[in-house]
């Protein structure tokens, strides 16, 4: 509930600070005394946008608090999911800066209006004359239904799967989208792919394809080298492995007259292995080479190829032309076996559909049993507030399409005379009708919410007398269970307030103020007897007024 609000620099109100009880709580005051500017500011603290014209001065801000007493409510799970600090007694606040900016406080830490909003739906249910228009709406009417059938927990279970189905055909149609473009391109990446598979790709294969190809391209060249190295190593006459053969076999001679020459014999004895060595790799090249124009026209048709394929698709190297392959592979899998995909997607959805067609059918049984008693309660409360003749007609239908709500179509028809053709109530029924019926709806709710705080914003317009008795009655009884508000012109509600609190204006000098008291039991008999006598205060308005308060 709705302990403490505290209202700073906004629109008329100077500063104000008031605290609130549990039970019925009316506020009355003038036409244009301010009680819409009130309502405005606790707007903002539940909420709603923000701009610079709710400044009263404008070169300062705007602070907006309220303090909610949360206990019984059950909304840790909240405060944990949005990171929040919980406390018992939630402080909510709202600063409008000069510079237009707007920022957003729940027990100090900063949060989005979005988080702000959705807290505000669980802590006070703001019922303007705006509101009422949702009574002819489809959507509030089934929320009606849903909460004298306990659908509450069935709904976020189904709402849980609607999105999961919903998702699912999002997939299985960009699925299609893939598989109709794909197959428009499959032709053209197999043929990629398979240019790709001819040219057996791997790293460094240009490197080695080019070596093979000069080695084959100079095989005369090459042999022509070889036999000449081959001549300048073993030739009997000039030979470099005869004539250092011939060193060797001089310095053996004197390797017994010191250890130098013996040394140098060692040296001579390796360079000749060394040379031997490459005499023998020289003649194994030159038995090795040989012209081979076929395969010269083989590496050469590889080559390429492959710079073809560099070209072709404007890349550097092999390993990007790998990369490519790669790509075209998964493609032309990925098409191939897309219909699976479909299939197994498609199944999966019909299974979902499956769930959420019989979560429709319990919610619609759910629903058909509270009908009548909903039509009952209606019709019975609407004949205390001076409706005996209304009748309702609620129907349900079913839709092939799931929505947020099922798969209901719901029929809300009314009359308010006897013998009257149903209609639509936002064709067949008077503003005071709807008012009147807009309460019992959420005289209804509210026992099935467990909202903490409702206000009522003039619901008792276009009625009087009896009527308004009537329905002060059943806000005090809703009082029992909730903080309940009401902004009433009429004394017969305001009369059966458990507080009242009057919004009033005043002009100084410069400025003109709105203030809002709590009115003592004498204020509240002078309060009452201006509501019934106007400004001029009789005797007989005064005693009026005392009765009312009896």
């Amino acid at each position: 509930m709705l302990s403490t609000l505290t209202i700073t620099n906004y629109a008329l109100i100077d500063s104000l600070e008031v605290d609130f009880d549990k039970g019925f709580t009316v506020i009355t005051g003038e036409t244009g005394a301010g009680k819409s500017i009130l309502l405005g500011g606790l707007s903002l603290v539940l909420g709603k946008r923000a701009d610079l014209s709710s400044l009263r001065v404008k070169e300062e801000k705007c602070i907006i608090e309220g303090i909610f007493k949360i206990e019984p409510y059950g909304l840790q799970n909240f405060f944990v999911d949005n990171d929040l600090d919980y406390d018992v007694n939630t402080v909510i606040r709202r600063e409008i800066l000069p510079s237009g900016k707007s920022r957003a406080f729940i027990n100090d830490t900063p949060v989005t209006l979005d988080v702000l909003s959705r807290l505000g739906e669980n802590l006070i249910d703001i019922h303007s004359q705006h509101q009422t228009l949702q009574l002819t709406e489809n959507d509030f009417q089934l929320k009606l239904v849903d909460a004298l059938a306990n659908n509450q927990s069935r709904l976020v279970d189904y709402r849980k799967g609607l999105k999961t189905y919903r998702k699912a055909q999002k997939e299985l149609e960009n699925l299609i989208e893939v598989q109709n473009t794909a197959n428009k391109e499959q032709d053209y990446n197999s043929f990629l792919l398979e240019e790709l598979e001819k040219a057996p790709l791997k790293i460094g294969m240009i490197e080695e394809l080019e070596e093979e190809y000069e080695q084959l391209n100079n095989v005369e060249l090459i042999m022509e080298q070889l036999s000449k190295g081959d001549q300048l190593f073993n030739d009997e006459q000039i030979g470099v492995l005869p004539l250092v053969t011939e060193m060797r076999q001089s310095l053996a001679k004197l390797v017994d007259f010191g250890s130098s020459y013996k040394e140098l014999y060692q040296r001579v004895q390796s360079v000749l292995i060394e040379l031997d060595d490459i005499s023998s790799d020289v003649q194994q090249l030159q038995d090795g080479v040989e012209a081979n124009p076929e395969l010269l026209e083989e590496v050469n048709g590889k080559l390429q190829l492959v710079y073809n394929l560099l070209k072709k698709h404007n890349v550097g190297d092999i390993s990007e032309l790998i990369t490519i392959k790669n790509e075209l592979a998964d493609k032309v899998f990925e098409t191939a076996h897309l219909d699976e995909k479909i299939s197994l997607k498609t199944r999966e959805i019909q299974e979902m559909e499956s769930v959420l067609e019989e979560q429709s059918v319990v919610l619609r049984e759910k629903r058909n049993e509270v009908i009548p008693e909903l039509k009952k309660k209606l019709e019975s409360d609407l004949s205390l507030l001076g409706m005996p003749s209304a009748s309702f007609e609620i129907k349900l239908s079913t839709i092939d399409v799931f929505t947020n709500t099922g798969m209901d179509e719901l029929s809300f028809l009314f009359t308010a005379n006897k013998g009257g053709h149903y209609g639509e109530l936002k064709k067949v029924a008077s503003g005071g009708e709807l008012s009147r019926i807009m309460l019992v709806i959420k005289a209804i709710l509210a026992k099935y919410e467990k909202l903490p705080t409702i206000m009522f914003d003039e619901i008792d317009t276009g009625v009087s007398g009896e009527i308004s008795n009537r329905m002060a009655d059943i806000m005090k009884d809703m009082s029992a269970d909730l903080q309940v508000f009401s902004i009433t012109h009429l004394p017969q509600v305001a009369s059966k307030g458990n507080n009242h609190f009057k919004v009033y204006k005043t002009e100084g000098e410069e400025r003109t103020m709105t203030n809002l008291k709590k009115l003592t039991n004498e204020e509240r008999v002078v309060e009452l007897a201006h509501m019934l006598g106007g400004k001029d205060l009789s005797d007989s308005a005064l005693a009026h007024a005392r009765q009312l308060l009896n």
